[in-house]
């Protein structure tokens, strides 16, 4: 490492040059880190929704090509730029998509974990520098854009120190993975979001990473009825080994609404829903599957049409609430390095969300088995 610092490294990447096309494993340079900034050697990455969706959406202005995709990976400090001191050189780390600056007035507060130093933006650019800054460059001399600022899909990344946590080397690399994003929000939603309590019902809209990460925390919580929602009706073998108590299949109730299913079964409702999929309609069935009085229903999923949101009101007046989450509340600088102890501790089970595990020159089948429903989790080896 002593030897690269300060000076460009040609490493490979998978880059994605127009929407919906296969990435191509290419040759590129990444520039040393500027100022608070942190150059990171990628040990593993993996693939999530999110990826997926940009990889899918049209050029735009937040979604721009050529680009490197990923953001959910551990790695090891290749270098630090000027002002970086909570990491250095060697050091295991995890990039996250969302910043914790740890000054500003929500960093500081317990009410939020929206970064107002660095807001949450899907348009690619470095922190400190805006829109179209990049430290990847193509054999060919064109900027290689960046993605939700960590761009885990090279060998070589650098992230602004916003977005880079220090994680315990105890925890074996797959696992810190996981932490990165997915399960980090699930669990995060049950525990900081709903803080959800011994003995109470849970019904989740989608067992996907996600929704079975909530049930994973749900869990661990205490809840005694965990209810997963999904028409995929393998989904609940798989919910099992994260908690889920009782499964849905809305197909198998034909016009019964999956609302008053989930009343019959709690007694009036379940104390918190939580929907992971991002589709209103859902939004609307687990806000109105929640109890009356107390109720309350947790958005995790982005609504994957741009469609609004409408609720009955008079729900809201029988004491009903609806509340959106990004990263399931997660402050990554403190909660992860929390969240990676509670594995040592096994407490937090993680080893079940990793279905699949490839080398990077395959990178296209976590594409195709995430796609396809076939995998939770699809561990990146860069080296395998």
């Amino acid at each position: 490492m002593e030897k690269t610092a300060g000076k460009p490294i040609t490493c490979r990447a998978a880059v994605c040059r127009a929407a919906g096309e296969a990435l191509v494993i290419e040759e590129i340079e990444v520039a040393p880190p500027k100022a608070y900034e942190v150059r990171i050697k990628i040990l593993c990455t993996s693939l999530c929704h999110s990826d997926v969706t940009f990889w899918k959406m049209p050029s735009s202005p937040i979604s721009i090509f050529p680009r490197i995709f990923g953001h959910e990976a551990v790695g090891v400090v290749e270098s630090v730029g000027e002002n970086v001191t909570e990491v250095k050189e060697g050091e295991t780390v995890v990039p996250v998509f969302l910043a914790n600056c740890e000054d500003c007035r929500d960093c500081k507060s317990k009410k939020s974990n929206i970064c107002t130093s660095f807001p949450f933006s899907s348009a690619p650019g470095m922190a400190r520098e805006g829109s179209g800054t990049s430290r990847f460059t193509g054999s060919n001399g064109e900027t290689l854009h960046n993605f939700l600022a960590v761009s885990s899909f090279s060998e070589y990344t650098v992230v602004d120190i916003a977005y880079v946590v220090k994680i315990s080397p105890e925890i074996p690399i797959d696992k810190a993975c996981l932490l990165s994003c997915g399960v980090s929000t699930g669990v995060g939603a049950a525990w900081k979001v709903a803080d959800v309590e011994a003995g109470s019902t849970v019904a989740i809209f989608g067992l996907g990473a996600v929704g079975l990460a909530v049930a994973e925390g749900a869990r661990i919580r205490g809840a005694s009825k965990i209810i997963g929602v999904d028409l995929n009706p393998e989904k609940f073998e798989t919910g099992k080994k994260f908690g889920v108590t009782d499964f849905i299949n809305p197909k198998e109730y034909g016009d019964k609404p999956v609302s008053e299913v989930i009343k019959e079964m709690t007694d009036g409702g379940a104390d918190y829903c939580f929907e992971c999929i991002g589709l209103a309609s859902l939004m609307n069935d687990a806000f109105t599957s929640c109890r009356a009085g107390w109720g309350k229903t947790i958005v995790l999923g982005v609504e994957m049409h741009g469609a609004h949101l409408s609720i009955n009101t008079y729900e809201l007046l029988r004491g009903k609430s609806i509340e959106g989450s990004l990263f399931g509340g997660i402050k990554a600088k403190t909660d992860i390095p929390l969240l990676a102890q509670s594995y040592l501790d096994k407490e937090l089970h993680l080893d079940g969300f990793i279905t699949h595990e490839i080398g990077f020159e395959e990178i296209n089948t976590a594409f195709d088995l995430l796609s396809q429903g076939k995998s939770l989790r699809c561990i990146i080896w860069m080296n395998k």
